[in-house]
């Protein structure tokens, strides 16, 4: 036999393991979306509605009522700390989790500010500005996604925590000395969310011209 036969006799054989490779790899991926990171995401998900469901019960001012929402709220906060970091220690990333996990992050976070301030306790003009500056920080995300990632900032960390911490104590019934507190802490949290909101639009336009620069730097190294 040829070389020519030869190849085309292993030929069939190469062309079927491609084939099957994508789909033990489509079958891993598919496994991996039930992942611990994931579900600690789903879970985080599911706790939106019992959320609301308790910090509304009984007119929304119980306080043993108010003290479930709290824990509820609790358990969303420190699932949204471990999931992601389990997920990039221990390769469980998935398309999945990419998606959800913002979503199940804003969700909680917008539950609380929206309840807060549907039941007076806390001025809508406060909500408004943290969810505005979500949901402009999402589209900046879109607008760059071309030209790269902008990395978290341990400003923009300290904004999450801060924001977790503040809206927990307004979801409890204090009073006295713990709630001018929350007050103070609240007031920080808004501080850090306009900053390091003008921070991330300030580097999402830097990204964006650096990228353009590079395209064209490239493409008329082509044309050259």
């Amino acid at each position: 036999m040829g070389a020519d036969d030869a190849d085309g006799a292993d030929f069939p054989e190469r062309a079927r393991a491609p084939r099957g490779a994508k789909v033990v790899a489509a079958a891993v991926n598919q496994a991996s979306v039930w992942n611990i990171a994931n579900l600690l995401t789903m879970l985080r998900l599911i706790l939106v509605p019992g959320f609301v469901a308790l910090m509304l019960a009984d007119g929304g001012y119980d306080p043993a009522w108010r003290s479930f929402a709290w824990a509820a709220f609790a358990v969303a906060m420190i699932t949204d700390l471990f999931d992601g970091h389990l997920a990039r220690t221990y390769d469980l990333v998935t398309d999945f989790g990419k998606i959800a996990d913002p979503i199940a992050d804003k969700a909680i976070m917008g539950a609380a500010l929206i309840c807060l301030s549907a039941l007076g306790d806390l001025p809508w003009w406060v909500t408004i500005v943290i969810l505005g500056r979500e949901l402009g920080v999402t589209l900046l995300r879109f607008w760059v996604i071309r030209y790269g990632v902008i990395p978290a900032s341990r400003g923009g960390k300290m904004k999450t925590l801060t924001q977790g911490v503040a809206v927990g104590m307004y979801v409890l019934a204090l009073t006295g000395w713990l709630a001018t507190l929350r007050f103070w802490v609240m007031a920080a949290a808004v501080v850090l969310t306009v900053v390091t909101g003008l921070d991330y639009v300030r580097q999402a336009i830097v990204l964006r011209r650096q990228g353009i620069a590079e395209r064209e730097a490239a493409l008329e190294e082509t044309e050259a």
